[in-house]
């Protein structure tokens, strides 16, 4: 009789939708809005410029704090998920988005401006990083898990789809303070969804992780969130922990690889793109407005294009994979220099088309890599190689405004960006095939799982 109350008690879950649909979408709306809150910068610069005479080089640094603050936030947001639960982290991260958002209305200088949008937001967006999509894919899923992981890293691409044309446009009119309020609201609103939708983990309500066996649900060999249990991911500080993922992770030649090649994909894409894409079209004669509407268009067709990416991750090497996107994004960068032009040209559309597919499609086959190779320990690997993606961006975005003060134009950070993309084409093909890493400085590599 037990056993067919059983039966019947499984029967019934089989026909609901399983709850880690429900946390996904949450996350998507956190991600979304983490991406758009972080972009904002790059609509605000040329208002900034006009209102305070600050140089792009000035603005920039604001811009790099985040970037910089965005990365290294992450690997310590990820074991700090791990000691203190998703739902914590992230609802704190949505409320210091908002305090920075909001203050920057009565600043005067330009510190005020790194104080806030450098260093409020940029930790509040970075624990809300792509080190957020690991964790929630590596807890709640086992199926459809690559698929899941570009669908969340496309939340990315959507913040930009939302935010810049709308942000554009109220800074354009009501002003820019008007913009960063409405960034302080849209994050205090996602507060609420937060805390009562997001759980942590799926025993936590009952259930085991979409696909896995449903008798150990963090048994399962290869997943960050299957093989670490609660009294490792307890085990000592939050800090203690991620520092000591990173010494154990930059033993091998491949973690260098990896966060050498994804340091290159934040410089050409949140650093220089996403920064300074408008500002460079608005140079040319473009409005603003269709600047930014360029860039939410790279976002829409990014959220295509990472998607496909993460579906094949699960079925091609994410080496070769990295190498193409790789390739073909310092290709398009390399031509963008001749595309600008007063109004949007067919060529140019081409480019907005192509780089958008491209945009964070590294990101699924990087997750991949960091899940097989460091086990348990994937999630926090995975955010400090994303803590480089962020340096990168911080240096490119410093560098670029620099180039763009003393040349009068953007044309050298473009083609130093597209020549640095085919060095990292090469790295990403020089990360280490499953099993078989070769650790620096004499070091054993660790022990590599799922295999």
């Amino acid at each position: 009789m037990i056993v067919g109350m059983t039966l019947t008690m499984d029967v019934k879950r089989r026909r609901r939708p399983h709850r880690a649909w429900v946390v996904a979408g949450v996350a998507f709306v956190a991600i979304v809005g983490a991406a758009g809150f972080r972009a904002t910068p790059g609509v605000l610069i040329t208002p900034l410029e006009d209102e305070f005479g600050w140089t792009r080089g000035t603005i920039s640094l604001a811009v790099s704090v985040n970037l910089t603050l965005y990365g290294l936030t992450a690997p310590f947001a990820a074991a700090l998920m791990d000691r203190l639960g998703m739902r914590r982290v992230v609802a704190c991260a949505l409320m210091l988005v908002a305090l920075g958002s909001g203050l920057t209305v009565f600043m005067t200088a330009s510190w005020q401006l790194v104080a806030c949008w450098g260093v409020l937001v940029g930790l509040g967006t970075g624990s809300m990083a792509l080190v957020f999509v690991a964790t929630v894919t590596d807890r709640w899923f086992v199926r459809h898990r690559g698929v899941v992981t570009g669908v969340l890293t496309a939340g990315g691409a959507a913040g930009q789809l939302v935010f810049l044309p709308v942000l554009a446009w109220i800074a354009e009119g009501p002003g820019w303070r008007v913009a960063a309020l409405v960034v302080a609201a849209a994050a205090l609103s996602v507060v609420p969804l937060v805390w009562f939708l997001l759980r942590d983990r799926p025993e936590d309500v009952g259930l085991t992780a979409l696909g896995a066996a449903p008798v150990a649900p963090h048994a399962e060999a290869g997943t960050l969130g299957g093989a670490l249990t609660a009294s490792t991911a307890r085990r000592g500080g939050s800090a203690a922990r991620a520092l000591s993922v990173l010494r154990s992770a930059a033993r091998t030649r491949s973690f260098w690889f990896l966060a050498g090649g994804f340091a290159i994909c934040g410089a050409s894409t949140n650093g220089l793109v996403g920064t300074h894409f408008i500002p460079a079209a608005h140079d040319h004669g473009m409005q603003e407005t269709a600047a930014a509407g360029l860039l939410a268009l790279i976002g829409l067709f990014d959220i295509v294009g990472t998607i496909f990416s993460g579906w094949l991750s699960d079925r091609v090497d994410p080496r070769k994979l990295l190498g193409a996107y790789y390739a073909l994004r310092g290709a398009s960068l390399l031509v963008l220099p001749v595309l600008f032009a007063s109004t949007t040209e067919p060529s140019m559309l081409i480019f907005i088309i192509f780089y958008g597919l491209d945009w964070v499609a590294t990101v699924p086959p990087t997750v991949a890599l960091c899940r097989t190779m460091y086990g348990p320990d994937g999630a926090v690997v995975f955010g400090w190689v994303f803590a480089s993606h962020q340096i990168g961006a911080a240096i490119a975005a410093v560098a670029a405004g620099v180039t763009r003060d003393h040349l009068g134009h953007y044309d050298a950070a473009w083609y130093g960006a597209g020549l640095l993309c085919a060095v990292a084409a090469i790295m990403s093909l020089r990360v280490a095939s499953q099993g078989a890493d070769v650790p620096v400085q004499g070091h054993k590599s660790p022990e590599i799982l799922g295999v």
